[in-house]
C-alpha cells in the first residue's frame, strides 16, 4: 500500500505537526509515502530524513501532478487546498482519496466544493463538532469518521527548563499557547482576567506564546499590566509547558485544540471554553474546567478555584494525563492505518 499526503499549508500549525506525526507513524510500519507539499513548506524540512518518504514540490494544487507520476492506492488530504489537489489527481488518474477536516470554518457553498467532498471515499473530522458541521454541509455524505488529533510527545531540555523556572521564580505561571487571532482563539477575554485577577492576586503571571495579526491590538489592550508576557513564537513549546500551572484556552471556536493533549501530557491543568470538539476531549471538573466563550468573568472565576485548591489541580492533572494516554500518535495513526486499509 502507498499512500500521497498532501498539504499545502505555508506555515507550522497544528494541522502540519498532526500531519508529520501521521507520516512518522506510517514510516515506522514500513509503508511507502509520498508527501505532496508546497517548496518552502516547514513540513519538508521536519520530515527531510524520514524512511521510505518521497516529497512532490507544489506551491499550487494544479502543481505537482506531472512529477507524481508513480503508483499510489490512496491520497490524504490534510487541508484544504489539498482537497482540491486530490480531486484532480481522482480526475485524471481515477486514485480514491480522504479528507480530513479539522476546523470548524465554513465550507464554500460553490459546485466545485461540494463536488471534492461528495468524490471522498470518506471524511475524516476531528472531532463530533466538525462532524455535525459537515454533515449540515451535505446530508447526503454518509462516510463521515472521527479520528482526533494527537498528542505531540513534545520534547523540553532540562536546562532550559531550570532557566525559565528561574526566571519565572515566585511566580503562578497561566499559559496560553496558540495564533494570537481573537475571532478564533479569543485572547482578549484572558486579557481581560489577567486585569480583573491582578489587584488580588499579584504572583499570577500571564505568558502567551505565539504570534499572529492581533499581538499589537493585544499588546496595546494589555498596556499597563506587569502580569501579562508576549514571548511570541517558541519552539521549545515543551520546555515552557513544563514551568506552566494552568493553560487557558478561551477560544471562540476550535476543531479540537489538541494543544489541551498536549498540555494534559504535562500534567498541567487546563481551563478551556466550551466550544466545538473541546467537550470531547475535557469532562468538566474530572480533567479540567470548562468556562462559556467570550466570558472573562467566567475565566476569573476559574483560575481562582483552581488557585486555591492545589490538590483540586493535581487530581485534574493526573486525570488529564490519563485522557492524553488515549490520544497516543500510535494510536491515532493506528486508527488511520485501519481506515487506509478498509479503503484500498
Amino acid at each position: 500500500m502507498r499512500i500521497t499526503h498532501i498539504n499545502l499549508a505555508r506555515g507550522f500549525r497544528g494541522g502540519e505537526r498532526q500531519t508529520a506525526l501521521l507520516i512518522q507513524y506510517l514510516a515506522g510500519q514500513s509503508i511507502p509515502q509520498y508527501l505532496v507539499c508546497r517548496t518552502d513548506s516547514p513540513l519538508r524540512q521536519y520530515l527531510m530524513d524520514t524512511p521510505g518518504l518521497s516529497f512532490i514540490a507544489a506551491n499550487h494544487y494544479l502543481n505537482g501532478h506531472f512529477k507524481h507520476s508513480q503508483s499510489t492506492d490512496l491520497c490524504h488530504a490534510h487541508e484544504a487546498k489539498g482537497a482540491y489537489w486530490a480531486y484532480i489527481r481522482h480526475i485524471f488518474k481515477k486514485t480514491p482519496y480522504l479528507i480530513t477536516r479539522r476546523v470548524l470554518n465554513p465550507l464554500s457553498q460553490n459546485r466545485l466544493t461540494r463536488s471534492v467532498y461528495r468524490r471522498a471515499k470518506a471524511v475524516v473530522a476531528l472531532s463530533s463538532a466538525v462532524k455535525e458541521r459537515i454533515e449540515a454541509y451535505d446530508p447526503g455524505l454518509d462516510q463521515i469518521r472521527i479520528i482526533p488529533s494527537a498528542k505531540s510527545n513534545l520534547p523540553f531540555d532540562l536546562e532550559n527548563v531550570a532557566e525559565l523556572k528561574k526566571q519565572y521564580q515566585d511566580k503562578f505561571i497561566i499559559g496560553h499557547i496558540g495564533a494570537l487571532v481573537n475571532r478564533d482563539k479569543g485572547q482578549h477575554y484572558l486579557i481581560e482576567a489577567a486585569r480583573a485577577l491582578r489587584p488580588e492576586m499579584a504572583d499570577l503571571y500571564f505568558l502567551f506564546l505565539g504570534e499572529g495579526k492581533d499581538r499589537p491590538v493585544f499588546q496595546a489592550t494589555a498596556e499597563g499590566l506587569d502580569n501579562i508576557e508576549f514571548a511570541g513564537f517558541k519552539k521549545n513549546v515543551g520546555d515552557y509547558l513544563a514551568v506552566m500551572d494552568l493553560l487557558i484556552l478561551p477560544s471562540l471556536k476550535e476543531g479540537l485544540g489538541s494543544i489541551i493533549l498536549d498540555a494534559m501530557d504535562y500534567r498541567v491543568p487546563v481551563i478551556a471554553s466550551a466550544v466545538g470538539g473541546i467537550p470531547d476531549v475535557i469532562s468538566h471538573g474530572q480533567n479540567g474546567l470548562l468556562v462559556p466563550p467570550a466570558d472573562s468573568q467566567a475565566i476569573a472565576e476559574a483560575i481562582r478555584a483552581l488557585y486555591a485548591d492545589p490538590e483540586k489541580r493535581r487530581t485534574m492533572a493526573d486525570a488529564g494525563f490519563q485522557t492524553a494516554r488515549r490520544y497516543s500518535a500510535d494510536h491515532i495513526g493506528k486508527a488511520y492505518l485501519d481506515l487506509y486499509e478498509e479503503l484500498c
